[in-house]
């Protein structure tokens, strides 16, 4: 156990230090991850025995949901909102004709059957938000394309997950299955899943607020059990869990709740522990000493995606947008390949298909491939495609009107008032009216989320419009 314990943290201590170089040369910490992993697997220095493909599929799954949540719960709506049509027939519709495109390809090239020919393409069909963000979280692109990217990468995983999902039960059902039962079966996981995430969005931050624990460190034990239960139940009635955990997470945003500035912070941390430990794992699984055999037949799998099946996709996709060509070609670039690919290639492998061994290294090698050229490029393709907003040297505007004294109120709470026992995010209060201090039993306090309000507390509020002002109170009966 304690052999253990030490090689177990000293790996991820090494993950977390080695991240450090992504940040500093622009390599992808994803690189530096699966590398770790490669060099403590049997074929490593280390020499550590793992090829339990099951096992890696079941914490691929399972960080998968929490990957997916963070993604959608560190996703800004308003952000969203533009590009919204654009990224999800990116995320839905792209993803098909990528995978079919590439199915095709691989038929040709590697002489897999065209089922397991098609199941290989939509394994490899979708995109890493992490790793292409790791990168250029620095870096300020134009047009809203940063947003386009982001909710197209994390919303595409779900469509690839329901493609290979759906290929492999054709490749190893006993019984022949009906297109129409499948195409049905296809909308009702998307319809539910979509449901199940937009209510579970509701009830979140409703919940947080409502139930009032002893302790803030209870409310992260709260969301994760509650995005497990999601996920379960959403499955359990034959929807897609993994579009209810994501849906679940932007909805939830919207709305403000108890500890969401800590929350959101703490998942982000928990994504990142996932990943690591994905990324480690399947780096265990895979002997590098097979990789050179798959070598070619990847290097031109990876130029079939990057060079015809992303820039058909992407293109065909956004045919009716407002991006323009150059815009449409940095799309096209920055289809960074990463861990969902790699987890979903653990999938025929557990599901001992004969050719479940060869997908997986080719799949492997073809993230690596792809982490190494478009991983490492971004930037430098961002400047050659004029994408990257020129930073303002000019000094932003000072506010036209500036607060004065009148805009500042003071309110007592009455007893007869329906906030007593409230806190402040319960209420939901518009932005243009702040209670920014309160006066209680002499005592000033400084209102966050988690305030709870008494009687006779005396409150300093910010409105800038004496209307608007009388208007919220009636409202709210403070």
């Amino acid at each position: 156990m304690d052999n253990s314990l030490i090689i177990f943290g000293g790996l991820f201590i090494l993950s977390v230090l080695f991240s450090k170089i992504s940040d500093k040369y622009g390599v992808p910490a994803l690189l530096m991850f699966l590398a770790i992993g490669m060099l403590a697997g049997s074929d490593g220095l280390i020499g550590l025995e793992f090829d339990n493909a099951k096992i890696a599929e079941n914490v691929g799954t399972i960080a998968l949901i929490y990957i997916l949540f963070s993604g959608g719960f560190n996703t800004n709506y308003k952000s969203i909102k533009p590009i919204f049509k654009s990224g999800i027939v990116l995320a839905t519709f792209g993803v098909v004709i990528s995978a079919v495109i590439t199915g095709v390809f691989a038929y040709y090239i590697i002489g897999f059957s065209m089922l397991e020919s098609l199941l290989f393409g939509a394994i490899i069909s979708s995109t890493d938000a992490a790793a292409v963000f790791s990168i250029m979280r620095s870096t300020k692109l134009k047009n809203n394309l940063a947003s386009l990217l982001e909710f197209e990468s994390g919303s595409n995983d779900p469509m690839a997950i329901f493609l290979t999902i759906t290929l492999l039960g054709l490749l190893t059902a006993t019984t022949v299955i009906d297109p129409y039962t499948m195409s049905i079966k296809l909308i009702l996981e998307f319809i539910l899943g979509g449901t199940m995430g937009y209510v579970f969005g509701i009830i979140i931050p409703s919940l947080i607020n409502r139930v009032k624990l002893g302790s803030w460190g209870l409310y992260p034990v709260l969301l994760i059990a509650l995005v497990a239960v999601l996920f379960g139940l959403t499955e359990k009635i034959g929807g897609n869990g993994y579009i209810a955990v994501y849906v679940a997470g932007i909805i939830a945003n919207k709305k403000e709740f108890l500890y969401k500035k800590n929350l959101t912070g703490f998942f982000d941390g928990i994504a990142w522990m996932m990943q690591i430990f994905i990324f480690l794992t399947l780096g265990l699984l895979v002997f590098p000493s097979e990789l050179p055999h798959v070598a070619m037949i990847s290097i031109l799998m990876s130029l079939v995606v990057m060079f015809i099946s992303r820039p058909i996709s992407v293109f065909m996709s956004t045919i009716f947008s407002k991006y323009n060509l150059k815009e449409k070609c940095f799309i096209s670039w920055v289809g960074l390949r990463g861990v969902v690919p790699i987890i979903l290639a653990t999938y025929p492998l557990s599901a001992e298909l004969e050719n479940g061994q060869m997908i997986f290294n080719i799949i492997f090698f073809m993230v690596l491939i792809s982490v190494l050229t478009q991983g490492t490029t971004l930037n430098k393709s961002g400047k050659i495609f004029g994408v990257i907003e020129s930073p303002k040297s000019t000094i932003p505007n000072m506010p036209s009107s500036p607060i004065s004294y009148s805009d500042i109120k003071q309110y007592k709470i009455g007893e007869s008032s329906k906030v007593i026992g409230k806190n402040l995010t319960e209420l939901g209060l518009p932005d243009d009216f702040l209670i920014i201090l309160a006066k209680r039993n002499g005592e000033l306090i400084k209102v966050s989320g988690s305030f709870e309000f008494m009687q006779n507390d005396i409150l300093l509020i910010l409105c800038n419009s004496e209307l608007r002002y009388q208007k919220i109170i009636r409202i709210y009966e403070l």
